[in-house]
């Protein structure tokens, strides 16, 4: 620095930084005096300027690259790290329950997961809510990529009627039923049916899969059979074709199932937890605790007796399904388990028999509940079949839309 600042010293009055003006003795104009010591003082000053302004040049980019570099860190740890929390918030299970406005009844339901993913319905059966579908089994269904929609039949839940469904006495329709003759029940599993498709037509879904519990498999047959290119599959889980000479569950549970009126709280839980035991698998042996805990989460959301009676009337006046079951196209999975009670596994045996095409799938020792000891059994079953189905539409072609009037 000192050498350029000397040279720059020797080159004349033209690199001189400063001017100082004096007057001539004999008056006249003034001369330009040059000072060699300030012009030195001054040049010193404006390279150490320019080197500190290049200090911090360079500090500043220093800077800026660690930001960009700490910045791209933490998106590829946040993209490594962060998919699993991001995929449980996708699938978040405590969404808003939403309702819609049918003909007869609002239904009450869930939409969990993207609403771009393949649609996935849950059917739930006899008495059942929208919240006895377990959340880890939901949660696991989203996560294979389906948008799960769970919701409350009519009569149940959350769901309430438009239109006041008619009276009927279920003693009455029970000693009809047990002399063989016709049920007179309010609605029938195809109305249920109905409503189902009527949720999937105001969400604006037009394919879906189908997955029912029990009654709700019934429900899905019909489902299956009402709108064959709308249904991508059909997964059927502890249910039953309803053909005559299946096995029969034991008086004392069918008594159980059909005890639903209660003075009070204590003994509606009494109740549900005396039948949530019977309906247990005999390998596994359920805390009363716990089943008292589900018990009271079903009644503190919503209680109504009567309108599972009228469910239970529905059942009572259905006919055999095996000549609908003989025309399906739809790709099935049949799930039952070999401890059922209520339906003994030969009605899933009978089901899958009748349905041209179908998997069984049975799960030994599993009864008619969704105990905690067989939920990861029931998702193996379930989860490889769905996902193979996730986006196979090769069935429609070999559709042949299902005449269910004759069949009433």
């Amino acid at each position: 620095m000192n050498g350029h600042c000397a040279r720059a010293g020797q080159e004349g009055p033209r690199q001189a930084v400063h001017v100082r003006r004096t007057a001539h003795p004999q008056g006249g104009i003034e001369l330009p005096h040059m000072t060699t010591r300030q012009s030195s003082s001054n040049c010193h000053a404006t390279v150490a300027a320019r080197l500190n302004k290049l200090h911090q040049t360079r500090a500043l980019l220093g800077f800026c690259v660690s930001v960009f570099f700490m910045r791209v860190f933490l998106f590829l740890a946040a993209l490594l790290f962060g998919l699993p929390s991001f995929a449980a918030s996708r699938c978040d299970v405590n969404v808003p329950t939403e309702h819609v406005d049918l003909d007869q009844v609002s239904l009450a339901y869930q939409s969990i997961g993207r609403a771009s993913d393949p649609a996935l319905l849950l059917v739930m059966g006899l008495g059942g809510q929208l919240i006895h579908w377990p959340d880890e089994v939901v949660v696991a269904l989203c996560q294979q990529g389906f948008r799960v929609i769970r919701y409350d039949n009519r009569d149940v839940g959350l769901s309430t009627w438009r239109q006041a469904p008619a009276n009927a006495n279920l003693t009455f329709e029970v000693l009809r039923y047990k002399l063989g003759l016709p049920v007179a029940a309010p609605y029938t599993l195809t109305d249920m049916s109905e409503d189902a498709l009527g949720l999937m037509d105001a969400l604006h879904i037009e394919q879906f899969h189908v997955l029912g519990a029990s009654m709700g498999g019934m429900i899905a047959q019909h489902l299956a059979a009402m709108a064959p290119q709308r249904v991508e599959s059909l997964t059927l889980i502890m249910t039953s074709s309803g053909a005559e000479g299946l096995p029969a569950p034991s008086a004392a549970l069918v008594q159980l199932l059909s005890r639903r009126s209660a003075p009070n709280r204590e003994v509606a839980l009494e109740q549900q937890a005396d039948l949530l035991a019977a309906l247990s698998s005999p390998n596994v042996s359920d805390d009363r605790k716990l089943l008292l805990q589900q018990a009271a989460a079903s009644y503190d959301r919503a209680f109504n007796p009567e309108g599972v009676k009228r469910q239970i009337m529905a059942i009572l006046a259905e006919p055999s399904r095996v000549a609908l079951l003989n025309q399906l196209r739809v790709p099935t999975l049949v799930v039952h388990g070999t401890a059922d009670p209520l339906l003994p596994v030969m009605h899933g045996v009978h089901l899958a028999a009748h349905i041209r095409g179908s998997q069984l799938k049975l799960i030994p020792g599993m009864a008619h509940r969704f105990q905690e000891a067989f939920k990861a059994p029931l998702l193996a079953a379930v989860l490889p079949y769905l996902q193979a189905h996730r986006e196979d539409t090769s069935h429609w072609a070999q559709i042949e839309p299902v005449e269910t009037p004759n069949l009433l």
